[in-house]
């Protein structure tokens, strides 16, 4: 499927214009859902056709989101930017999404201030003014996503040129910045930097989303602890460096043809230490569902999330179902195990439910997974995908 993490951001983009922006290979998902709800509140008029959705509207922007709709997942507040350069005034709600530790909005205000935006954090909401957005260069402290994709967006419409310092690189950052210049913004990429110079306005456009990477890992993961093999088409080997490398350490076979990866594995897994890093690094969405893999591995692995603070909600549950896992500090480790069990047990986040269905389609046993909405959150039609690879999996209300 196309990558929500994609995606999420291009809805924000049409807001920026008031010509039609058709967006395709859009995943059908609650994250997705929530996000079309939103543009709709703000004044988009909307349509959905397959996996094609049509976003136009060439009124005024409504300046204040609904907190019910942002406080569903943290992308909402990519609307900040393009409805502060819209209009110069913005009230956004602060914004919710997975609780896997705390994701401040810190650097997203920071950069915004840079480009002459001023704010009053109260009541849980953001209330931004700027009557015209200028461009500056903005230093991240880090290469956070959501705060480089903030900037672009702003940076689109505010006046003169934006040089956004330790930008991050991942593919749906760079998805957005193709979507933004097929509108007529002017982003160009450098070594140290991205240089976005403003435009007056921006015109509608037609784009394709990038296939999900975390889909397509979170596949292959699940075919290698199931000592299985299966080929992914449609994706995109060179975004998944990193997993296919640990794929190899791990002993896997991998091969790559085109758009299509196929991963093979007969035995237990190789043991490994592996640490999440921005892009190209590993990527932080994936380290649950490897340490998943991990559980059954020969000897001790560990995985230090550099990235998102406390990601590790999932480790309790695989503990129940038999993997000799442990937390210390930011690290996770693991003493592989021959066989896992079934148990029941609860996803709290999208990616610690993606580790639970790995270790249950692992284990002797039948698993019982509570909090499945989640995985709606973050993976389109799963149930029925695992189905089709050979795995009894229900739903159940």
């Amino acid at each position: 499927a196309g990558s929500k993490n994609a995606a999420l951001p291009a809805v924000m983009a049409s807001l920026l214009t008031t010509s039609p922006v058709s967006i395709a290979n859009v995943p059908h998902l609650l994250d997705v859902d929530s996000a079309v709800a939103l543009a709709r509140a703000l004044g988009k008029d909307v349509t959905w056709q397959d996996s094609t959705v049509v976003l136009n509207g060439g009124g005024e922007l409504v300046q204040e989101a609904p907190a019910a709709l942002v406080q569903r997942m943290r992308a909402s507040f990519l609307a900040l930017g393009p409805i502060l350069a819209r209009t110069g005034e913005c009230r956004m709600p602060l914004p919710g999404g997975c609780a896997i530790g705390p994701r401040p909005v810190d650097l997203h205000l920071a950069g915004l201030r840079r480009l002459g935006a001023t704010f009053d954090v109260r009541g849980g909401t953001v209330y931004a003014h700027a009557p015209r957005l200028r461009g500056t260069t903005v230093y991240l402290d880090y290469p956070s996503v959501g705060a480089t994709e903030q900037l672009l967006l702003a940076a689109a419409l505010a006046e003169g040129t934006t040089h956004i310092v330790n930008p991050a690189r991942e593919p749906e950052v760079v998805d957005l910045a193709c979507l933004l210049t097929a509108m007529g913004a002017d982003v160009t990429w450098h070594e140290d930097r991205v240089t976005v110079h403003g435009q007056a306005s921006l015109e509608g456009a037609t784009h394709r989303v990038i296939p999900d990477r975390v889909e397509v890992g979170t596949y292959l993961l699940a075919s290698a602890i199931t000592r299985g093999a299966v080929t992914v088409e449609g994706a995109r080997p060179d975004h998944l460096d990193a997993l296919l490398a640990k794929l190899g350490e791990a002993g896997a076979e991998v091969e790559t043809n085109g758009d299509a990866i196929t991963v093979r594995l007969g035995g237990r897994p190789q043991a490994m230490n592996v640490q999440t890093l921005p892009y190209p690094g590993f990527p932080t969405d994936l380290q649950p569902p490897l340490i998943a893999f991990l559980t059954t591995a020969l000897g001790r692995s560990t995985a230090r999330e550099t990235v998102f603070a406390s990601r590790f909600n999932y480790v309790g549950a695989l503990g129940r179902m038999g993997a000799r896992i442990q937390v210390s500090g930011d690290t996770v480790l693991t003493d592989g195990v021959e066989t896992l069990h079934g148990a029941a047990v609860e996803a709290t986040d999208i990616r610690a439910g993606a580790a639970l269905i790995m270790a249950a389609l692992a284990a002797d046993e039948h698993t019982e997974i509570r909090g499945d909405a989640h995985l709606a959150r973050g993976y389109e039609n799963l149930p029925e995908k695992l189905r089709s690879l050979g795995a009894e999996v229900w739903v159940t209300d």
